[in-house]
């Protein structure tokens, strides 16, 4: 009986490794930019595909003058220029691991959507990047925006965006996802930061989803006209994982033990009906992320594990169990 369970576990692990690696990722090197430039949605085409996903775009002249939201596409290579003028370029001055093309991303309520296979599933997350535009106004100061940190370095300033995930034709996740692209909170001074290389933002967090909406804050708010902050980020290889989460319900037929907290943050504790003996906890691609010898109401640390899903195998000295684990 109980090689029967290994087997189990074994095949459930691996179809876990070989699930995960479903995922289609969107370089935007497939589209066409003549050399250091960019598309704005001047074309009228609402947005554009790439991978799995559509990358939504308003581009408008109804006010006399042209003007953008949502998502641009770029090569753009300057990182030193300051002001509105070079609203395209990254502060990396190239897209991630040297490509070519990147997203830009403007405005409040920037939204990509969920297409083909990956409609309806996780998305693993992507690359992100301050613009040029926003890091030079954060790190200098404008005529319409503050110096980050202040003449003394000790205001708390930060400028962040926040990820939420929509499902089910447009019902918000349960989770939304705060990334901070400057942050100033820091007591230490030398703790400060702006992004300025390229950064992965997991988004496994956020679940099964149709479509991911991007929201700008900051604290540079002075003259009651909403935040001074550029609302700009840069994008780059963008993954959806084109699986549902549903994928690690597997081998739930036995019941002997429970766990709590679930979802977790810090600690978890296993009990049941039978002598715990190990217990070892994999992420979703199936490596092996903690192992430990345990008993019955032991805690255990998971505070070392990114957010995310994964699968706990219990062991006892009768039986092999395989759950489902969420670190929130």
């Amino acid at each position: 009986m109980k090689k029967m369970y290994i087997n189990i576990i074994i095949l459930a692990i691996t179809f876990i490794s070989v699930s995960a690696k479903a995922q289609t990722t969107s370089t935007f090197e497939s589209i066409s930019l003549a050399t250091d430039s960019f598309w704005n949605g001047s074309n009228w085409s609402g947005g554009y595909a790439n991978g799995n996903a559509y990358f939504v775009n308003h581009y408008d002249t109804s006010f006399g003058f042209a003007s953008w939201n949502g998502f641009a596409l770029s090569n753009k290579r300057d990182s030193l220029t300051i002001g509105y003028s070079n609203q395209y370029s990254a502060i990396t001055a190239k897209g991630y691991n040297s490509s070519a093309n990147y997203a830009v991303a403007y405005g409040n309520g920037a939204r990509i959507k969920l297409t083909g296979a990956a409609k309806g599933k996780q998305v693993s997350g992507f690359y992100i990047t301050n613009s040029t535009y926003a890091f030079r106004d954060m790190k200098n100061g404008s005529a319409f925006t503050k110096k980050f940190g202040g003449a003394t370095g000790n205001d708390k300033d930060w400028f962040k965006i926040t990820i939420s995930g929509f499902k089910n034709g447009g019902n918000p996740a349960d989770t939304a996802i705060d990334f901070y692209l400057a942050d100033f909170r820091f007591t230490d001074n030398t703790k400060d930061y702006m992004v300025r290389n390229w950064t992965w933002v997991d988004l496994t967090s956020l679940g099964n989803v149709d479509s991911i909406q991007f929201d700008f804050s900051s604290t540079d708010t002075a003259g009651g006209f909403g935040m001074n902050t550029p609302g700009y980020f840069c994008m780059d290889n963008f993954t959806t994982r084109d699986i549902s989460t549903s994928v690690v319900a597997i081998n739930q037929t036995q019941n002997l033990f429970q766990v709590y907290p679930n979802p977790a943050k810090d600690f978890i504790v296993i009990e049941g009906n039978d002598n715990l003996s190990s217990i070892s906890i994999f992420d979703l691609s199936g490596k092996e992320m903690i192992k430990q010898i345990i008993s019955n109401g032991t805690p255990i640390s998971v505070a070392s594990l990114p957010v995310g899903m994964y699968v706990i195998q219990i062991n006892s000295a009768s039986s092999t169990q395989i759950k489902k684990l969420i670190i929130e």
